[in-house]
């Protein structure tokens, strides 16, 4: 039995194994709703799932994007017709007992993201899938010099003036939990160079109580991810993930890969810190250029 839960810890469900499936989900729809580059989705037969505390708390966006409340974070959503729940693998505890077997919908990959693994890989749904209806968020033009991002709904946007200051991919249990992904795309802007276009008032926070200032946002109409943008704080932090049009400066490091996930196997060749690099690496870290 596996057992999961959302940041918040609010919305907690159980599992029984074995998985049938791993998949890594490329598509914009899965990218806005996570603000990580990917999801990574596990499915068992419904049977096997159940509910133990929170579900008054999870609000439906659509038949497959339900979120917490309380923290935003992403549940598991049941597809009755195929008998199947698809849990998002970012939310669930230890070892899996399966590994990733496939990405899909790379035709919508950001271009940052290099695949260096051996998966197969499919533009859309696999064949063995069969014919299911392809959503995908609707393409924004870009603006010269300027980042644009938007939840999942597009209810709410934003803009920021030029290059993040830093680009990590970070690994920690919270940005893991948090975005319900294999882990976070963090981009760190300059607060002065970053405005909400649209929909600030539709922004919702949580804040992990026992840490200094760790907190996630999201959309409360689709619990889409959303920027960490506070008064006070230095630098705002953007999910890579709720990014509209398809930039290509790459990160330059990976975070607390000590606390990776243990079904996660790692094949690029980013820098990689057990925890934070130390402050002089921190100091001269800067994004690669486009490309």
């Amino acid at each position: 039995m596996n057992q999961g839960q959302c940041l918040c810890g609010a919305v907690r469900y159980e599992v029984d194994g074995p998985f049938a499936s791993m998949t890594h989900c490329h598509c914009s729809m899965c990218r806005k709703h996570h603000g990580a580059p990917f999801a990574t989705y596990v499915s068992a037969p419904i049977a096997g799932f159940r509910w133990v505390s929170g579900k008054d708390r999870v609000v439906q966006f659509s038949p497959s994007r339900l979120f917490c409340s309380t923290c935003g974070s992403v549940v598991p959503f049941i597809d009755e017709e195929r008998g199947f729940v698809f849990i998002p693998a970012g939310n669930l505890d230890g070892e899996l007992g399966i590994k990733p077997q496939r990405h899909i919908f790379t035709g919508s990959k950001l271009p940052w993201y290099e695949i260096k693994d051996s998966l197969p890989q499919y533009a859309q749904w696999p064949p063995e899938d069969g014919p299911l209806p392809v959503v995908e968020r609707p393409h924004v033009a870009p603006k010269e010099g300027m980042l644009q991002g938007s939840c999942l709904c597009g209810a709410v946007a934003y803009e920021v003036d030029g290059a993040p200051q830093l680009f990590m991919l970070c690994h920690c249990s919270r940005c893991r939990r948090g975005r319900s992904a294999a882990h976070g795309a963090n981009m760190f802007v300059n607060p002065a160079k970053f405005r909400w276009v649209r929909g600030e008032s539709l922004v919702r926070s949580y804040k992990v109580p026992e840490s200094q200032r760790f907190s996630v946002e999201f959309c409360g109409e689709c619990g889409g991810g959303l920027p960490r943008h506070k008064a006070g704080l230095p630098v705002t932090l953007v999910p890579a993930g709720t990014l509209d049009d398809a930039i290509n400066i790459k990160p330059t490091a990976r975070i607390f890969v000590g606390s990776k996930a243990p079904w996660l196997e790692l094949f690029d060749e980013l820098p990689r810190y057990e925890e934070l690099p130390p402050p002089e690496v921190m100091a001269v870290m800067r994004p690669a250029p486009r490309a």
